[in-house]
This record gives C-alpha cells, structure tokens and sequence, in this order.
C-alpha cells in the first residue's frame, strides 16, 4: 500500500533481516521530476526510540536505487550494525533532452552527481545539489525521529564511487566516513571523465576540477578523513585506466589525507565482487560512526 510523509511516497516495502526495505518517490525541486530513493531501516529503529547512524549508497553507470537493494546483500550488514541506508536513483528521469539516452555512459542513468553548468543539461542535470542539499535535508526532516544527523557516512562504486568521494571533499564534515568501491578516481584523466564533464560541465576545464577527487583532496581542509578504496585487480575498467586509484592515493599522500587501498586479486566491476567486500565496508563505516 502507498503511503505519504512529508514529500514522500512510499512505493513498496520489504522485510528482510528484521528490518524493513523500502523504496519512495518524491518530486524534486533540483532535478524537476519525480524521482525514487531506497531506504533501508534496519530492526533497531522499530518503535523510533533511538537515533540510529546513516549510510548513503550511491551506484553506478546503467543503475538505478534498484541495483545495490537486490544484488549486494548489505541489508545482513546493515542490520547487525544498526545502520539505516540510503540509495539514490543515478540521474534525472523522464525530462526528455536530446541525445539523453544516446549512450550508456551520458545522460540518463549517468548524472555523475555533478551539477550540470552546460545547456541543455543545466536546468535538470543537478545531482550533486540534489543529493547534498534537497534528499538530505529530506532525509533529515522525514525521518528526524531516527535518523541521527551527526553520523552520516557515505559509500559508492563505479561512478557512484566518485560520487561518495566528490561528495564527501566539498562538503567537509557532511559526512563523516567515506568509502567507495571501483571509484572513478580521476575522471578528469579517463575518457568516461572526459566525455561526462566536457558534455555537462562545458570545455572550461577550471570547473571540471571541481569534481574531481584527486584534485579537490590536494585543497582538503575539513575534519579529519579516511579514504578507504576497494579495487579489483581484474576489473576491466581499472585495467583500462577508467578509474585511477592510484592517482588518488598519491594525491592523498602528497598532502597527508589517509587512504587505504584494497587490490582484491581476481575480481571483477560487478556485484558479485561488491558483495564479497561489502560486509567490511560496512565494518569500516560502524567504526566511525558509532565511535
């Protein structure tokens, strides 16, 4: 059954390890167009006593807030640590721009949690001010009786792993743990940077800088960070210099952010490698978050 709060509409809801799967709708402001989120409450915030640590999952190329729910088991995790979670859609939907949906790595399913600054892309094409400012405040005001607003942490892969990071280094002190698997590390290097950020962001490569994690954590100046990077060594993208994890982890050196980078040998850019690694991601977050 549907049900309204706030903005919100509830589109389905799921029980799983004692806790409860959800998926909402909500017209954004930011985006101008209906958009989906996941939330997972795990069994700790039945009866809304206690105000329980958050996690943001951002996915990537070709997802939706559907991929990470159904194919990385992380509610087990979430549930034993008390985490509620939170899985944003990848781009705009349903605004119908030309050349939207021309490409898998541009467009629809694609916003790169930037804010567009090119036309057509500009007016819709705002992922980051949608997922910093309007769904968390959103969050936060929705769901104010558990969610608790100073142990926000934030995790990714692929694109959605450059997200978390972009994310966490311009917002400092937003989000107090920061994770990300396969991220795309140094977008303005890789062709799917490059393709992404001449087409939203336009040739001025002044403003690509500014979405880059390897050149915003030189300039870090906020509280004090971990960077953990998951990487496997058999994932085709990172073979093919799409993702940069070392680029970053001599950025963070150079300037004394502290990075952990994990090479799993064998694994590959799916889910199946990120349900393998999830469990200690989640590990890595309740430890900060619940310190």
């Amino acid at each position: 059954m549907k049900t309204k709060m706030e903005n919100l509409e509830q589109v389905s809801s799921n029980k799983i390890f004692g806790g409860q799967q959800r998926v909402y709708s909500h017209e954004s402001s930011e985006l101008k167009c209906k958009m989906n989120f996941s939330l997972y409450l795990p069994p700790q915030a039945e009866g809304g006593d206690v105000k329980l640590p958050v996690i943001y999952y951002l996915s990537g190329l070709t997802c939706t807030e559907q991929n990470f729910i159904t194919k990385s088991g992380f509610q087990r995790y979430a549930a034993e640590h008390g985490i509620i979670v939170i899985g944003p859609d990848t781009s705009p939907r349903g605004v119908k721009i030309d050349g939207d949906d021309e490409s898998w790595d541009f467009g629809v399913s694609a916003g790169f949690y930037l804010d567009a600054a090119k036309e057509p892309w500009s007016k819709n094409y705002r992922m980051g001010s949608y997922l910093n400012t309007e769904l968390y405040d959103l969050i936060l005001k929705a769901f104010s009786n558990v969610v608790d607003p100073d142990r926000i942490g934030i995790m990714g892969h692929s694109m959605g792993g450059h997200g978390a990071l972009v994310s966490t280094l311009r917002n400092p002190g937003q989000y107090k743990s920061v994770s990300a698997f396969a991220p795309i590390c140094n977008p303005t290097a890789c062709p799917w940077g490059v393709k992404a950020f001449n087409g939203y962001l336009g040739e001025d490569k002044a403003k690509w800088v500014e979405w880059d994690a390897t050149e915003l954590v030189k300039k870090y100046e906020g509280p004090p960070l971990t960077l953990l990077i998951d990487q496997g060594a058999a994932d085709k993208f990172y073979i093919e210099k799409q993702l940069l994890p070392e680029n970053l982890v001599e950025a963070c050196r150079s300037v004394g952010v502290p990075v952990i980078l994990n090479l799993r040998e064998g694994y590959d850019h799916s889910y199946y490698y990120i349900s393998s690694f999830i469990g200690e991601h989640f590990d890595f977050h309740a430890k900060i978050l619940k310190a």
